[in-house]
């Protein structure tokens, strides 16, 4: 498997989340989860295996940081409801919730600065949400949603990512 639009390998992604995670906690439950994050979004897994093989915790730590894909509506035309979601849900989420998508987060935010670099705009094309604002919108409000970790240097990275993506 390769990021989306690129030919990075998968697995650099997953272990970019541990090692952003592994600055803000040593707590190995919330390290195995950033590391799983994304495995029931991007492959056949599932939450139940998680749990099988994670622990309880581990599997609802995941969980809380996976969209529900809404099968019958395609991808684009749910965007905008998945990400509200997402932003309601950290309202009321735990610190360990809230590392973890911090560390899912800024790994995105990393590659979509480096990336937008070398192509520009162009790079709102291999996503289903082709808009740059909503993007924004997203990626700031997530960013306040968040704001109770701004002592953490992931967070203040993470702000700075927002706003060089942003203002270009």
């Amino acid at each position: 498997m390769v990021r989306k639009g690129t030919q990075v390998p998968y697995i650099v992604r997953p272990m970019e989340a541990l090692s952003i995670a592994a600055g803000m906690t040593n707590n190995l439950e919330i390290l195995v989860a950033a590391t799983l994050h994304g495995v029931v979004e991007d492959t056949p897994a599932t939450i139940d295996e998680v749990e099988e093989r994670f622990g309880k915790r581990v599997a609802a730590l995941v969980a809380f940081d996976s969209e529900d894909k809404m099968p019958d509506i395609p991808l684009s035309e749910s965007w905008e409801k998945r990400k509200k979601a997402t932003v309601v849900a950290l309202q009321d989420a735990s610190l360990d919730e809230k590392i973890i998508v911090l560390a899912d987060k800024l790994s995105n935010i990393r590659s979509i600065n480096r990336d937008i670099s070398n192509i520009g705009d162009a790079i709102c094309e291999r996503f289903n949400q082709k808009d740059k604002k909503k993007h924004e919108w997203y990626y700031r409000e997530v960013a306040s949603s968040i704001a109770e970790l701004p002592e953490h240097t992931e967070y203040q990275e993470f702000s700075r990512h927002i706003d060089m993506v942003f203002t270009k």
